[in-house]
């Protein structure tokens, strides 16, 4: 059987909720961030976005959370099939929070939790051959059950020529040792856990552990003595994280001084969050190992997902793709903290970020004021015709990739809201209709507070008219408006579009949009998204994207606007900016719902016949589309030969 897949990752998997205020006693916490948990849960993302084929093996409830964990590891690349939905047990879940710079206090809910019934027969053989290594943590060593279930594993493993890896990820609280007010304890002695890991630790080609865990597997509080007590039961290379001293590995016997072990270079950085820290650092240090490269190179990556963990909130949140690793690497070290290092973070969020857009065919009804001018009209009715509008766009998506919506929170909220969990693009207006300056709608408020109740899918959209010619005081208003919604949009973890239509406040060249673009990355605006007017001519198309890829070589993409134009002069339009890859494809609206929503609206329309209109004009949209992107391929192919 091939090996399709890097490593297999066995154990723990929660959901971590995050108290959301710094510096501040966990009692005090006012509101919690969610992230996947749970150390082999992280490690099997944090791999994964370094480049690695990763899967968990796992048990998750059979509920929300459940399904969270799911949906955010397949999200990230993660291969789920051997994660065992549980119809008896909840699905872990820990609660956490940032004391200070040395307390971190923790409360584990794991009480008969789903992943503690991880048992043999969730082992299956032909997974395990699939991989070439099993990485396994501490934790679940410490249950008969789940003890059975990870020695079957690890087993398997070595009957199949794969690499063994165990982080022994000591957690005295989940060993029974300590009280559920002591989650954050590290240390706490036992001959028993030694000898458990003790029987143990021959099986493995690594072994990974602060100085305090080799002190319990080695059964000594003297780290030379207790490292060489685990040599002397195996011939694994062995790695010491030792915290600010960085770590390291030992291939043979144990020298007198752990200075005297291979290490790698170490990043001068704050501390601001030690939880994950250890998940971050082996997740590198996993891609070391297996893409086969030294020991000091094996560390420096370990290092360095390591630092990034500790200077940012959350856990697996917090691990690097291989993109930001690369540039941090070959950059170094600027802001100390990384989290307000501005470029990383631009890095970091943009090769993060979950989801196939590459083709997007949008239907944008989220127009407010040219619906609310048509006659027999009223937000009742407007409502409930953009209900009909998602209709539409269901009846054409049909459950494929590729479909999305643009809609509004105010008069399209039930639509809005009948969208989530489908599939969909999502994308929700911000602006007030026509406002030039940019005005708010009032559910974001002047101070852009009300997205912090926006859905994670959410996109924020965001249009402002906008020209180089206008005044100085114009542009510094929408600039300071626009700059204050894109942090807003970060800072609660929401995509952001920007569209601009320069021809509504001026005359436009080649050259107009591209100047625009430009203004808006000059003062550090980067959205995930342009929108963007219909543009005849090839050489503004090409402007608009050279100004977007010199800035942000990982945007999204594009999607082109409609302007309430023809079928035929939107093919045209098509035509032209199908050509360009970053072009993904269109977010049109007027076009595709003009017709049935005057006939609707004025009482001549059947709900029915509505929909069936607009899913019949939205369906030719998408197939004159997908013929556009299909003959600019082909133009390409031609021009290359």
């Amino acid at each position: 059987m091939a090996r399709d897949l890097d490593l297999i990752t066995i154990g723990r998997s929660s959901v971590d909720l995050y108290g959301g205020q710094v510096g501040g006693r966990l009692e005090d916490m006012r509101s919690f961030d969610k992230y996947v948990g749970g150390s082999p849960t992280n490690m099997a993302t944090g791999t994964a976005r370094l480049g690695l084929k990763s899967a968990l093996i796992t048990r998750v409830g059979d509920e929300h959370m459940g399904r969270f964990l799911i949906e955010e590891l397949k999200r990230e690349g993660v291969e789920t099939t051997g994660v065992v939905t549980d119809p008896e047990r909840l699905t872990a879940l820990v609660i956490l929070g940032i004391r200070d710079e040395t307390q971190f206090p923790m409360i584990f809910y794991r009480e008969n939790c789903a992943d503690m019934a991880l048992c043999e027969d969730d082992i299956d053989e032909a997974l395990i051959a699939r991989a070439r290594a099993v990485v396994v943590t501490g934790t679940h060593l410490s249950h008969p059950r789940t003890e059975a279930a990870v020695l079957k594993a690890v087993r398997l493993a070595r009957k199949h020529g794969a690499r063994t890896a165990l982080d022994i990820d000591y957690r005295p609280n989940l060993w029974g040792l300590a009280g559920h007010g002591a989650g954050g304890e590290r240390f706490i002695a036992s001959d028993a856990v030694t000898a458990k890991l003790q029987a143990t630790l021959s099986l493995f080609d690594l072994i990974v552990g602060t100085e305090e865990e080799f002190h319990i597997a080695g059964g000594t509080t003297d780290t030379i003595e207790a490292v060489r007590a685990v040599r002397a039961v195996s011939d694994a290379t062995l790695v010491c994280k030792r915290g600010a001293a960085g770590a390291v590995a030992f291939t043979g016997a144990i020298p007198d001084s752990l200075d005297e072990g291979e290490s790698g270079p170490g990043f001068p950085i704050e501390v601001f969050n030690v939880l994950g820290a250890g998940d971050g650092f082996m997740s590198g240090l996993l891609k070391g190992w297996l893409d086969g490269e030294s020991w000091p190179k094996a560390l420096e990556y370990a290092n360095a997902c390591g630092a990034f963990a500790v200077s940012r909130h959350g856990c697996t949140p917090a691990y690097p793709s291989l993109a930001e690793l690369d540039f941090f690497l070959k950059r170094g070290v600027k802001e100390k903290a990384l989290r307000k290092d501005a470029a990383l973070e631009r890095i970091h969020w943009s090769t993060t970020r979950k989801g196939d857009f590459s083709t997007m065919r949008v239907f944008a009804f989220d127009h407010r004021m040219q619906l609310e001018d048509l006659p027999g009209s009223s937000p009742e009715k407007i409502g409930a015709f953009k209900e009909l509008c998602l209709d539409a766009v269901l009846k054409v998506q049909a459950g494929r990739k590729g479909y999305g919506l643009l809609c509004d929170g105010r008069l399209g909220r039930r639509a809005l809201y009948r969208a989530a969990g489908r599939g969909l693009w999502i994308g929700r207006p911000v602006e007030w209709p026509g406002s030039r300056p940019l005005v708010f709608e009032p559910e974001i408020g002047a101070d852009c507070g009300g997205l912090s109740e926006w859905p994670a899918e959410h996109v924020v959209k965001c249009l402002c008219f906008c020209h180089p010619d206008d005044p100085a005081e114009l542009w510094a208003e929408q600039e300071t408006s626009v700059r204050r919604l894109f942090e807003a949009a970060r800072r609660n973890r929401l995509e952001f579009l920007l569209e601009v239509i320069p021809s509504k406040a001026g005359p436009v060249d080649d050259q107009t949009t591209a100047e625009v673009i430009r203004r808006f990355y000059d003062i550090g605006i980067y959205p995930d998204w342009w929108k963007l007017e219909p543009m005849a001519s090839e050489a503004a198309w090409k402007g608009a994207c050279a100004a977007i890829t010199e800035h942000d070589p990982h945007v999204r993409g594009i999607v082109m606007l409609g302007l309430d134009a023809s079928e035929e002069a939107l093919k045209e339009s098509f035509a032209v900016a199908a050509r360009f890859d970053l072009v993904k494809g269109f977010a049109v609206g007027r076009t595709i719902f003009g017709e049935a929503a005057r006939a609707h609206l004025a009482g001549a329309l059947s709900p029915d016949d509505a929909t069936a209109m607009m899913a019949e004009k939205y369906r030719r949209l998408c197939a004159l589309w997908d013929a556009a992107r299909a003959a600019g391929l082909e133009t390409d192919e031609e021009t290359t030969r």
